[in-house]
């Protein structure tokens, strides 16, 4: 369908656009309604009216699934760009006077590379809102919470793990870095950096490296991003990281330089049951700061 040039385009609704996204989340219409609160026939109705809209397909249906159309990717992106649009746009009004201080939690490699720029933004939008942040191990964290130390944490958990409780916002590979042209890889046996015991990240690697029968020593270990990338671009080492890091001088190391699989890791978020508003303010801008990065692939 295509409007009139003198007559205005149409203007998406977002409570629809939050379906769409629900559905393209979950693959089922059935499971997008009980989280948009609608019935079925509701979910259906609001597709159809966005489809009669764009005048394209956005799902392919058939009886065991419901998948996108390439025009239904198109248009995911656009949505949960809008939906977080309109999301900051709301806070920005509706609580810009909250009060408050929340205490954050975040492991040392996103507290380093993300939490920055998250929080200069929410700084921005809500500068009455102080946040204290704490750096430690994920393992740490989690008791810091039951301890009520802390409001909000983020932590870093692999596919193994139980995260009752935990809202996830990103899953992604591990693999190995090393330094672009270096041979710390081709050394036997391989030298490895590690983090401390506890994280996900160390955890996967060993288990990769012993289900290979891969000789390895750990040649450096440090709790802290910055001494890692120091290692491997040293040369000194190889280490596990998410893909998401791998850039610059940092390659990714695969099975055709000999490096086994490690598998994921999920990064997710614990916030308080009795959260205040502050504390809920932070929490819905990390999650605005996630679907962004799940989209563009920044921050």
């Amino acid at each position: 369908m295509t409007a009139p040039l003198n007559h205005p385009l149409p203007v998406l609704d977002l409570d629809v656009l939050r379906t769409f996204v629900a559905i393209a989340e979950t693959g089922s219409f059935t499971t997008a309604a009980n989280a948009v609160f609608r019935t079925p026939s509701a979910v259906s109705m609001q597709i159809k009216k966005l489809e009669d809209v764009l005048g394209r397909s956005v799902f392919s249906r058939d009886a065991r699934s419901v998948t996108l159309t390439n025009d239904g990717e198109v248009l995911l992106g656009y949505a949960r760009r809008l939906l977080s649009i309109n999301r900051e746009a709301v806070s920005k009004f509706i609580i810009p006077d909250i009060v408050g201080v929340v205490r954050l939690g975040s492991p040392d490699d996103y507290g380093e590379r993300i939490l920055p720029h998250v929080l200069k933004r929410f700084a921005q939008s809500h500068p009455s809102i102080a946040v204290d942040v704490t750096i430690d191990q994920s393992k740490h964290l989690w008791r810091r919470m039951d301890d009520r130390t802390l409001d909000i944490t983020l932590i870093t958990n692999s596919y193994k793990t139980n995260m009752a409780g935990a809202e996830v916002l990103l899953t992604e590979p591990i693999v190995w870095a090393g330094a672009k042209g270096g041979c710390a890889h081709l050394r036997e046996p391989l030298p490895v950096s590690l983090w401390e015991e506890g994280c996900a990240w160390r955890a996967g690697a060993v288990e990769a490296l012993g289900r290979e029968g891969r000789n390895y020593r750990v040649a450096y270990m440090s709790a802290h991003t910055a001494g890692q990338r120091a290692a491997i671009l040293a040369d000194l080492a190889v280490a596990p990281l998410p893909r998401s890091f791998i850039g610059g001088d940092l390659m990714e190391l695969s099975s055709k330089d000999g490096m086994p699989d490690i598998g994921t890791y999920s990064l997710a978020m614990v916030v308080a049951s009795d959260a205040s508003a502050p504390v809920r303010a932070v929490a819905d801008h990390i999650r605005s700061a996630f679907e962004l990065f799940r989209e563009t692939g920044k921050f």
